[in-house]
């Protein structure tokens, strides 16, 4: 039986599906020869046989569902899909077995240190979660890697990121612009974050649509946060109150982890910082989990974690005058 149908490219860049001058699409044409296709968008109009109509839908729609979980499509994938052979697929989805998110430009991010990898691994079990630990450890990347993967996986509907707008020497009524231009600053490492893990596009639509949201910390009072993944980052500079104001925020099918440095406090008085007062207040509470970062996971440049370690020694009594043995010997952890 001949009829027309549309068949609808959604939720992915349809250059994805087409490839660049159509190759992709041509490529699809010329494995259904008796089908008429022609694309426009993200709309490809079919005239033809219903049957092979139902058959090219059906493949369509598993290529857009492979490229939305992994953000990848080779025209290999696409061949596999066209001829009804599993093997590249099988193996993109073994592969991805220790991938927590297939990034933009072909980055995968992974859990790469243990207590990364503890933090993965506590997630499945836990509903908040508690990441401490120096600059540069992955807490705060592996955690909204987490929660893009979580929104991918149809776990929850959207993401919250929220920061403490606590300066460091500088106060927000000094600064130009209105008030979003003044708070951007201090989100730019969520956005920077994001940018690595969702294509540009579509992170501009999930923003739009309220799918990802980033705002301070102050604009999640009076909320109440359901089917959602909601990541505190520099928990160290809310006081007490503020962060049982946020932790009181979760509701149904919510995951909320909480990432600071308890050695970079911003706050006038180091001693208001609810995060360190939490630690002890929640830690024997079923379902939350406390994972605690050392040096060993800091990922940035090999100097990075010689410095957190020698400032330690330092805060900690043991001298600015001494020296290691191993300086020349630094471990190079980057991704």
């Amino acid at each position: 039986m001949v009829g027309e149908r549309i068949i609808a490219v959604e939720g992915v860049d349809p250059l994805a599906i087409y490839g660049v001058n159509n190759t992709r699409f041509e490529m699809i044409s010329r494995h259904y020869p008796k089908l008429k296709l022609v694309a426009r968008g993200n709309q490809i109009k079919v005239t033809g046989d219903e049957e092979l109509i139902d058959d090219l839908e059906s493949k369509i729609n598993r290529m857009v569902e492979f490229y939305s979980r992994y953000s990848r499509l080779t025209e290999a994938n696409i061949l596999d899909f066209l001829n009804d052979n599993d093997s590249s697929i099988v193996k993109a989805e073994e592969d991805a077995l220790d991938v927590l998110v297939y990034g933009t430009n072909g980055r995968t991010v992974k859990a790469r240190t243990i207590n990364q990898r503890k933090l993965v691994e506590l997630y499945q079990t836990n509903d908040l979660l508690f990441a401490i630990g120096p600059a540069g450890s992955g807490k705060t990347y592996t955690a909204i890697a987490l929660a893009v993967r979580a929104l991918r996986n149809k776990e929850v509907k959207r993401i919250v990121l929220t920061r403490p707008a606590v300066e460091a020497g500088e106060r927000l009524g000094f600064l130009p612009g209105d008030m979003k231009d003044k708070l951007d600053p201090y989100l730019q490492p969520l956005y920077d974050a994001l940018h690595d893990m969702i294509p540009q596009k579509k992170l501009m639509e999930y923003m739009d649509d309220g799918t990802v949201q980033i705002a301070p910390l102050a604009y999640m009072r009076g909320r109440t946060l359901d089917n959602a993944f909601v990541i505190l980052d520099e928990a160290q500079n809310t006081t007490l109150n503020q962060l049982k104001m946020f932790l009181t925020r979760m509701g149904k099918n919510a995951k909320f982890i909480v990432t600071g440095d308890i050695t970079q406090i911003d706050l006038p008085n180091r001693g208001d910082s609810g995060l360190v007062k939490a630690i002890g207040i929640l830690e024997n509470i079923g379902s939350i989990a406390m994972v605690y970062f050392d040096a060993r996971d800091i990922v940035r440049h090999k100097l990075v974690k010689h410095i957190v370690n020698a400032f330690e020694r330092y805060t900690s009594g043991n001298g600015s005058s001494e020296r290691t043995e191993n300086n020349d010997e630094c471990e190079d952890n980057s991704q």
